[in-house]
């Protein structure tokens, strides 16, 4: 089951698309800042960020596909960022949190920066720069109760501003299960609305052709690097199930080499994903 509709409002205070951009859910005491980082100075105005609040910082790593992303935490937001704009040079962007109600205290904002870190290791779809991972704090559990709502709302909103560092794949439903079979190696995935996600298991090609493309191979060595791809002898096999961007980077992976993943990927009646997505828009 997916979660009932709702609505985000996403207020831009300065007028520029790519620049502050405020975040409220429906139903949500939560409001959420995000902004690059040339746009810290308009952040200082927005009074309500001044109190204790969870934030994300991102920007690119310097080995490997992945953006480096730093989640933490403050009483007291806004000076936290102003100490990482100082000491911490990788970040272009970030994404604040706080409580309009002010429900939320230093104990809550722990709680939700050890979640998050979990969660982002876990997901394995960015490098993170939290040396360790946060034990959160003793809370009670109708406090946990509390801010686990919190959470799951601010994992509604992330993506939404293109913020998918936390997400795994969701157990899925009705979805129509795709194979891959090639170079001595299985697979199945399923189309997804966050990319392409290929089913833990799967075989991968350890050797690649010297014409892949140079984002394949990163991609390719950063998962390795992440453990989504591990060692089975003359393959790696996929950890986890993992969400790729497209059912051709999913494809390239997988074998080593460039892939149109709208003919590799085929359903059990030996189909293709491009006859089965035409066939769909047809109907």
């Amino acid at each position: 089951m997916g979660h009932p509709g709702f609505s985000v409002r996403i207020f831009l205070p300065t007028g520029e698309p790519e620049g502050l951009r405020i975040v409220e859910k429906s139903n949500w005491t939560g409001q959420g800042l995000v902004f690059p980082r040339a746009a810290l100075a308009d952040v200082k105005g927005v009074q309500d960020f001044a109190r204790a609040g969870v934030y994300i910082l991102w920007g690119p790593s310097d080995a490997g596909t992945f953006q480096r992303v730093y989640v933490g935490e403050g009483d007291g937001v806004l000076q936290r960022l102003e100490s990482h704009a100082q000491k911490k040079d990788f970040w272009t962007h970030a994404a604040v949190f706080v409580s309009k109600d002010q429900s939320l205290n230093k104990a809550h904002v722990q709680y939700l920066e050890a979640r998050l870190v979990k969660l982002a290791a876990e997901a394995r779809r960015c490098e993170l720069d939290n040396g360790n991972q946060p034990q959160p704090p003793s809370l009670s559990p109708a406090d946990v109760a509390d801010v686990e709502g919190f959470l799951d709302n601010m994992l509604l909103c992330l993506p939404v501003v293109g913020v998918d560092f936390f997400e795994k794949p969701r157990a899925a439903a009705g979805v129509r299960t795709l194979y891959l079979r090639s170079k001595g190696i299985e697979a199945q995935g399923y189309e997804s609305a966050a990319g392409f996600v290929v089913r833990e298991g799967a075989g991968v090609v350890k050797s690649e052709v010297p014409s892949i493309q140079a984002f394949l191979s990163d991609l390719r060595r950063t998962l390795v690097q992440q453990g989504v791809l591990v060692d089975a002898g003359e393959t790696w096999r996929l950890a986890q199930d993992y969400t790729f961007g497209s059912p051709s980077s999913a494809a390239g992976v997988l074998l080593g080499r460039s892939a149109n993943g709208r003919t590799e990927w085929r359903d059990a009646s030996d189909r293709t994903l491009k006859e089965l997505q035409e066939r769909g828009s047809a109907g």
